[in-house]
C-alpha cells in the first residue's frame, strides 16, 4: 500500500494505491473526501464517497485482483473524475437484479450520481471511473 499523494504532472490529482479487500473502500473514502475539500468542493464529497466505495467495491466483487489504485483528478475546471483502477481486463457491465436481490445494483447507483461514468481499458487491465460535474463559484 502506497501513502495518498498529488499527481506530479498532468491534470491535479491525488492517487492510492491499496490491497483489494472490503477495509479499502473506507481509506479510498478518507482519500476522497480530503482531495475534495483540499480542492474547496468538499460539497461533492457526499456523493463522491458513495461512488469510490462503489467502484472498489466492484473491483473487491468482481476481480482477483491484489490491489487497486484510487484516482481522483480534476482533469477540467468544472470536472472531478473519480477512477479505481485494476489489473482485470473484464469490463463492467451494469446489472439486471430483481426486487429482491441485495447486489447488482452498484453502478446503476454510480449512474445516478455521477454526470457520466465509463472505463478505460489499459494494457495491464482498466480504470472505472464516474465523473462529476463542480459548481460554479458563487
Amino acid at each position: 500500500m502506497t501513502e495518498a499523494r498529488p499527481t506530479a504532472t498532468g491534470a491535479p490529482g491525488y492517487t492510492e494505491t491499496m490491497p483489494c479487500e472490503p477495509e479499502s473502500a473506507r481509506r479510498a473514502r478518507l482519500l476522497v473526501s480530503a482531495a475534495l475539500s483540499a480542492w474547496g468542493i468538499g460539497e461533492l464529497a457526499g456523493v463522491g464517497v458513495q461512488i469510490v466505495a462503489e467502484l472498489v467495491n466492484n473491483a473487491i466483487d468482481h476481480t482477483r485482483c491484489r490491489v487497486v489504485r484510487v484516482l481522483i483528478t480534476r482533469p477540467a475546471a468544472g470536472v472531478v473524475r473519480i477512477g479505481v483502477a485494476d489489473s482485470c481486463r473484464d469490463t463492467p457491465e451494469m446489472g439486471n437484479p430483481d426486487d429482491d436481490s441485495e447486489h447488482g445494483r452498484g453502478l446503476f447507483l454510480v449512474d445516478a450520481l455521477s454526470w457520466r461514468w465509463g472505463y478505460d481499458r489499459k494494457r495491464w487491465g482498466k480504470v472505472v471511473w464516474a465523473e462529476l460535474e463542480v459548481p460554479p463559484p458563487c
